[in-house]
């Protein structure tokens, strides 16, 4: 049975011999839900030139996100229509342009917008609408895992309390990419973010890690539920508060909350319920909110708020005010070991795992 590098080595022979492309692309396909590792097979196809308001794609960078496993496993709310090819997020370089398309160009960067067709392939044909360009000097990793996290912190921030400088967010599973965008975006906006983590034997570094990235304060799941950092005033309350966990971490950022505070959940890693006392709705009528970044996507797709996010987080990025989550490259043909290693995060920090065509 050939590798995916023989294939790729292969495929890349037939890809470059020429200026109008026909290209044998490998890509990461699933023909059933189940376990990643099981039912994921590289499979070949041949691409020919791209219709008029479609452009060929060379993927350079994909990562392996969590909701990616769960797609692959069919337990995500979104489904693919089957067979399909595994990833939502990456940045590719355009090799050919249909003859319509007006705003992208052979050589431009771009990232992939939509949840199909999937990013873990070495090559694809992309409609027009489904990419956005983007500066050839943003980093790799920053580009590759540009339209998640950092947009889902972005929005979560943004959209469900006008926080001040000075103001307070609290959040739990603060170590996760997500988190990671959340520290950084609070820090160039003035606002003091409280971050929460599990406790482990190198929670030191840990603490040194985010603080460095710009936590105000890193206290574990331990150390909130004493803390008297509020009742001193070294902070004021948080009026946001951010859920990825679910279940008594939920509850005790939330408990922290000031009057009229929200909390939005937008994961659930505990895998248990949120609960909310009844005397926090009638004495600090507090709000809670659930957030899915993929809705967001499709009710804004052509909105100028996704635009002007796009180009603040962009700007962020390339100013180094924002940098990608702790991550590792894994070679296309070594595809096994990221899938198997996101959902068995190893190490401090959430590091993201990122398929590299190159």
């Amino acid at each position: 049975m050939a590798t995916v590098a023989s294939i790729i080595n292969r495929c890349n022979r037939v890809a470059f011999g020429m200026r109008k492309y026909s290209v044998r692309a490998v890509s990461l396909v699933y023909s059933e839900y189940g376990e990643p590792i099981k039912v994921i097979q590289p499979t070949e196809q041949q691409l020919e030139s791209p219709a008029p308001n479609q452009v060929l794609l060379k993927m350079l960078a994909s990562p392996v996100n969590p909701a990616d496993i769960n797609t692959v496993q069919g337990i995500y709310p979104e489904k693919p229509r089957l067979p399909a090819v595994g990833g939502k997020e990456g940045v590719g370089e355009i090799l050919e342009v249909g003859q319509n398309v007006k705003n992208l160009s052979p050589g431009d960067r771009v990232v992939h917008l939509t949840t199909e067709p999937g990013t873990w392939r070495t090559h694809g044909i992309f409609g027009e609408n489904e990419l956005f360009k983007i500066p050839k000097e943003l980093g790799l990793a920053e580009a590759a895992t540009f339209t998640v996290n950092p947009c889902t912190a972005y929005r979560m921030i943004k959209d469900f309390r006008t926080l001040k400088p000075g103001d307070t967010l609290i959040q739990n599973g603060a170590n996760s990419a997500c988190g990671q965008n959340v520290i950084q975006l609070c820090k160039v906006w003035g606002i003091n973010s409280v971050n929460i983590v599990r406790n482990r034997p190198d929670i030191d570094k840990l603490k040194e890690y985010l603080t460095e990235l710009g936590a105000t304060c890193v206290l574990t799941e331990e150390e909130i539920r004493s803390t008297d950092i509020f009742k001193t005033e070294k902070f004021k309350r948080p009026l946001l508060a951010l859920n990825c966990v679910g279940g008594k971490s939920a509850l005790e950022i939330l408990r922290h909350l000031g009057l009229r505070g929200a909390m939005v959940t937008y994961g659930g890693m505990s895998r248990d319920p949120v609960t909310v006392p009844t005397s926090a709705f009638i004495f600090k009528d507090i709000s809670t909110h659930g957030y899915w970044m993929t809705r967001w996507s499709k009710e804004n797709a052509e909105s100028a708020a996704r635009t002007e996010m796009f180009e603040d987080i962009i700007q962020l990025m390339l100013s180094k005010n924002i940098h990608a989550p702790a991550h590792e490259f894994v070679k296309f043909d070594q595809y096994k070991n990221a899938l198997m290693n996101t959902l068995s995060i190893q190490g401090f920090a959430g590091k993201k795992y990122i398929l590299d065509f190159e």
